[in-house]
Parts: structure tokens; C-alpha cells; sequence
């Protein structure tokens, strides 16, 4: 999954990256229930795997669903 964004590596200088989406549970509450309510996009150099990672948001809905699932 590629993005066309301006990347250069803060670590190497390489330009060419990977990007992608994880989600993560928040607190005690959401590890319990199984709810991922924590969304995070990153970015990694394909030369050294320095990886940036930046907060995105989620869906009450989604989250909804992910409790059901």
C-alpha cells in the first residue's frame, strides 16, 4: 500500500517508503471488550525501516461493530 506523498528518510535519506494502517486498543476497558479504538498510519523507509507513525481517527461506528465482531 503506497500513498503518493513527499517522503525523504530523516535516518538515511532514502526516498523510496512503504506506507500502511495499524490499529491498537487504548486502555483496560478496550483490551477487555477486544475494541481497537486507537487508528495509526505509517510510513517506513524501504532502506533502513525507520518508521514514522501519525494518529488517525476512528469511526463510533466501527468501533461499534469491532465490539459485536
Amino acid at each position: 500500500m503506497s500513498a503518493n506523498i513527499n517522503f525523504t528518510c530523516p535516518k538515511c535519506g532514502n526516498a523510496t517508503y512503504e506506507t500502511g494502517q495499524i490499529q491498537a486498543t487504548g486502555g483496560f476497558i478496550s483490551k477487555v471488550l477486544d475494541v481497537q479504538n486507537k487508528k495509526f498510519a505509517y510510513v517506513t523507509c524501504k532502506r533502513c525501516k525507520y518508521t514514522e507513525f501519525y494518529k488517525g481517527d476512528t469511526s463510533m461506528l466501527g468501533n461499534i461493530f469491532d465490539l459485536f465482531t
